[in-house]
This record gives C-alpha cells, structure tokens and sequence, in this order.
C-alpha cells in the first residue's frame, strides 16, 4: 500500500510517500480501505513534534478518515465488511488502508446519502465545535457569538452550528476571501483581524458586548475578544492554532464575573455527549451542517496540503484523497 510516513521530525516537507507492506490483522482490528482522510492542525503539530503527546518516528500521520470496511478480525462485532465508516484515531490516516482496533477508535457508519468526502471533513471540526457551544459555552438563542479562526474548520463549523442554535454569529479571520466563506454560512459581523484594532473593531461590531467567545487561535487574539465580552460572559478555549499560548489578565476575569472554559471531549457528560452526537447528525443530514472543503491533494501530494494548513491559508477542511 501507499502512505504518507514522517521519518523524522521537522516541516511538513520532511513527509514523503513510500510503499509500505500491507499492515497484518489481529484479532478485534478491521481493515478500511480509504476513501479521504482530512488534515487537522495536530497532524502538523505531530510531524512537527511539537504536539502534547508524541509519536516516534517513522509513523503514518493522520487522524481522521473515512473508507469502506475490507476485512474484520475475530471479535469485531461492531462493523462489517462492506460498510462505509468514518473514523477518528491518532496517526495512520494518510494511507490507501488503515487497519484498527475497533474497539479504541471513534468508528461509525456514514448515514445514507452522505458522501465520502464529506464524511471524513466533518467529524473532528463538527464534533468540536458543537460539543463546545452545546454543552460547554450553552449557547442560546439570541446569544451574540464571536468566532475566532472562523475561515479554520472548527471556526466555519462553529459559525453554521451557532446559527443552527439561534446565535448571531461575528466572524473573526485573517483575510477576506475567509470572512467571505464565513457569511456564506451566516456570520452577521465580519471582522478582518489584519486590517486594524481587533478590540475597537469588536466594539464597534457589537457596542453592548457579547455572549459567547469561542477561540481556537490563541495567541493575541484572546485577550481583545475577552474584552469583548459583556459581564458574564462565556469564554471557551478550544486550541492554540496560531503557536502561542495567551495571557490573561485576570482582573477582567474578576471584574466582569466572565466564565473561561477549556473544552475537551472527555470532559462532556455521557448523557449531553450522546444527545450532541444525535443532534449533531440529524443537523448534518438536514443539510445545516455541512464541512466546507476548501482544497483537496492527491496522497502523493501529502506534504503539500500539510504546509496549506501550517501556514494558515487553508479554508476550512483540507482532504487527502487515498484512492489510488
């Protein structure tokens, strides 16, 4: 099989494309042939090595696909040989096949009539961004929420949810043809970070503050949009795509009786966690959630759509194509 393989730490153009054996089968894995796999930023930070947890080279990266089941092992009742999956893991995912243990990795059938593509693009940003409004930040109809990296895919999914969930929705990215993409799903406010005082931009925007922040940026876009927020207010931090982690002055913390929250998958309860997902998919099959794929590589080309998303350029989800 072709994969992509990090052999050693460094840029997104130390990955190459290599021909690999075959990875054998053991009892509880499953074997997926893969359609398309999405690049997230934690691959960067992986190949990279830079990310909280690390993986020794040489491995495969990637963390999200999706694919048709090939072959189950004994003791893998979940899936069966045929089906059309979607997955989430740690590494492997840029590859013609990935071989799983079922029983440690997010895998689902993809709902009739939803296409592979989409699929893959969608589980990792939509899954973060509306666990984080719904049970994390609990948006509101009528709440004003500012979106942070919303040309990202967790921005542009944040900014579709929080209208699906009655927000009015201001859009903070670094460049127009972002901002453009972000009114397409309904930003209201479109606020170019670039192009001159964030703080004062955000004032002007929403001169009665606002409800919600959701950040995945960091860096010194955190403090400007916290100040942003009227008193008792709702902050969630989500990751730190621009490199830096923010300070933050704490008075305003104190002074305006804000709520910072950091999200996390394992810190949603089990009962909110299960009815997110539902809703998240019944929102997804009305055709009000959907991935924006802003560029698609050939898996030869791997390397490419790495640096696409490391330099920040990328709008929303950036798919491999693993398909010979």
């Amino acid at each position: 099989m072709r994969a992509a393989v990090c052999s050693s730490y460094g840029p997104p153009e130390a990955v190459t494309v290599e021909t690999l054996p075959s990875p054998l089968l053991e009892p509880g894995q499953v074997r997926i042939k893969i359609g398309a796999a999405a690049v997230n930023f934690s691959d960067v930070l992986l190949i990279a090595g830079k990310y909280q947890v690390s993986v020794p080279p040489p491995f495969t990266p990637g963390s999200e696909f999706a694919g048709v089941v090939e072959e189950v092992a004994e003791g893998v009742s979940a899936v069966s040989v045929g089906d059309r999956v979607t997955g989430t893991g740690f590494v492997g995912a840029f590859a013609e096949e990935i071989v799983v243990a079922s029983d440690k990795l997010t895998l689902k059938r993809i709902p009739d009539g939803i296409d592979a593509r989409v699929a893959a693009a969608f589980g990792v940003a939509h899954r973060t961004a509306y666990h984080t409004l719904r049970s994390v930040a609990r948006v509101r109809p009528g709440d004003e929420l500012i979106v942070l990296g919303a040309g990202g895919g967790v921005g542009i999914a944040a900014v579709q949810l929080g209208i699906a969930l009655g927000a009015s929705v201001t859009a903070v990215a670094s460049s127009t043809d972002k901002l453009v993409v972000a009114a397409s799903y309904g930003a209201g406010h479109l606020i170019d970070h670039r192009s001159g005082d964030l703080r004062s931009r955000l004032k002007e925007a929403l001169p009665q503050g606002a409800d919600v922040v959701v950040d995945p940026v960091g860096g010194d876009l955190s403090e400007p949009a916290l100040r942003a927020l009227r008193p008792g207010g709702r902050f969630v931090t989500v990751g730190y795509a621009s490199g830096v982690i923010p300070s933050i002055p704490l008075n305003l913390v104190l002074v305006k009786g804000i709520h910072i929250s950091g999200f996390q998958f394992k810190d949603i309860p089990a009962d909110e966690f299960h009815r997110n997902e539902q809703e998240l998919t019944d929102l997804l099959l009305e055709n009000r959630a959907v991935p924006h794929i802003g560029a698609s590589y050939p898996l030869e080309d791997t390397a490419d759509a790495l640096r696409l998303v490391a330099d920040g350029n990328a709008i929303g989800k950036v798919l491999i194509d693993c398909e010979s």
